[in-house]
C-alpha cells in the first residue's frame, strides 16, 4: 500500500491559520512596516505551529533581502571559542532571530579593513538584511561605510564611538569606577587592571575611567596592562605584576574579562600567593567560570544574553524603519564573592 503524501504547507495555509491575508504574512517575514506587533506575533505563531518557513531562494529571486543578519568579529577562532561573553551574546541574538525565522551569518576577520570589505559584499550581494557591528574603534571606518551603503545596522558600543549609528551599549566608565572604589573601600591602595586590546574603543573608555578613579582616590599605586583578552595573555600580565617586591606589587587586580581572571587566579596559586589574603581579584563579566573557581571570583555582573537579545531587537527595529538612537542597557553590577577581601595588614 502506498502512503498518502502529506500535503505541503503553503503561505496560504499560514494566512488562514492566522486570520490574515497572504500579503500580511509576506510583510511579517520580510520585516516590513504595516502590521501591529500582535498581528505579527500571531503570524509567526501560526507558521511555527504549521512548520512553515519562507523559501529563501524564492525570496532572493524575487529581489527581497534574505532573512539573515550579519556579524563579523575580529578575533582569532581559538580565542573566540573560549570566550564566554561572545557565546552568551550570540545566544541572546539567536533567541530573537529564532522568533523571526532568521539566521545569523558569522564571519571571523583579521582586521577592520577586511570587515569593511565583507560587510559591503554581504550587503551588495543581498546576503543580509542588516548587520550587528561590534568592537568599535576611534574614527571607525564602518560608520562611513554604512552611511554610504544605507545598510541597516546596530552598533554595539558607546555613542562617542559609533558616529550617530543606532547603538546599544553599557556604561563601562561607571562600572570601572565602581570596581576601583569598591577595592579602595576594602583598603586596597595598590590596584592594577589587566585590560583588553588597546585599540578597542571600550578598552580606551575603561582605561581613562581607571586612571581618573585612581587619581581621585590618590592611590599609592595604579597599573594598567593591555592584552588580547586571552587566558595566556592574562596569565603573563598577572605574572609581570606579581613578580615585584611585596611592597611594590598590587594587592588587587581588575580583569577585563573572566578568562583572564581565571588565568590570574592560577598564576597566584603557582606563585604561592593566597587569594584573597595576598591579592584580591575582580573579573569583568560574570559567566559560570567565575562561580566554578576556588575561591569564587568577584565580578562585574551583567545580563549578556539579554544584551544580545536587545541588540537583535534593535536591529529588527532599524530594518523595519523603526526609531534609532542610543539604547543604554543596565550598568554592570558589582557582585562580591570569595576572591576579594581587605588587604593583609
Amino acid at each position: 500500500m502506498t502512503a498518502t503524501p502529506t500535503p505541503r504547507v503553503t503561505i496560504k495555509d499560514v494566512a488562514a491559520r492566522a486570520g490574515v491575508s497572504k500579503g500580511a504574512v509576506s510583510l511579517a517575514f520580510n520585516h516590513k512596516p504595516g502590521l501591529s506587533e500582535a498581528t505579527r506575533d500571531r503570524i509567526f505563531l501560526a507558521a511555527r505551529e504549521l512548520g512553515w518557513s519562507p523559501s529563501l531562494t524564492a525570496r532572493t529571486l524575487a529581489g527581497s533581502r534574505v532573512d539573515v543578519v550579519g556579524l563579523a568579529v575580529c578575533r582569532p577562532a581559538r580565542v573566540l571559542g573560549l570566550e564566554p561573553w561572545y557565546m552568551e551574546f550570540v545566544s541572546g541574538v539567536e533567541s530573537v532571530l529564532a522568533e523571526h525565522s532568521s539566521s545569523l551569518l558569522l564571519r571571523l576577520v583579521r582586521n577592520i579593513d577586511e570587515e569593511v570589505g565583507v560587510q559591503e559584499a554581504w550587503w551588495r550581494g543581498r546576503q543580509i538584511g542588516g548587520s550587528i557591528l561590534v568592537d568599535f574603534r576611534a574614527d571607525d571606518p564602518r560608520v562611513a561605510m554604512t552611511e554610504r551603503l544605507g545598510m541597516p545596522v546596530v552598533a554595539v558600543g558607546h555613542p562617542s564611538l559609533t558616529g550617530g549609528l543606532t547603538s546599544v551599549w553599557t556604561d563601562d566608565a561607571t562600572a570601572v569606577t565602581e570596581a576601583v572604589r569598591y577595592l579602595a573601600a576594602l583598603g586596597h591602595r595598590r590596584i592594577a587592571r589587566v585590560g583588553g586590546a588597546a585599540d578597542l574603543g571600550h578598552t580606551s573608555i575603561r582605561t581613562a575611567a581607571f586612571d581618573e578613579a585612581a587619581g581621585a582616590l590618590a592611590l599609592a599605586g595604579a597599573w594598567q596592562v593591555a592584552t588580547d583578552f586571552s587566558g595566556d595573555a592574562g596569565a603573563r600580565a598577572t605574572r609581570s605584576l606579581l613578580t615585584a617586591a611585596p611592597a611594590d606589587r598590587p594587592t588587587a587586580i581588575v580583569y577585563d574579562n573572566d578568562i583572564m581572571a581565571v588565568a590570574g587566579l592560577s598564576v597566584a596559586a603557582e606563585m604561592g600567593l593566597r587569594v584573597p589574603e595576598d591579592v584580591s581579584l575582580l573579573a569583568w563579566d560574570d559567566s559560570q567560570l567565575c562561580r566554578l573557581t576556588h575561591p569564587t571570583l568577584s565580578a562585574m555582573s551583567h545580563d549578556v544574553h539579554g544584551f544580545g537579545a536587545e541588540v537583535a531587537r534593535t536591529l529588527f527595529s532599524v530594518i523595519t524603519g523603526g526609531e534609532g538612537g542610543s539604547h543604554p542597557v543596565p550598568t554592570p553590577v558589582l557582585t562580591p564573592r570569595g576572591s576579594t577581601a581587605p588587604p593583609k595588614s
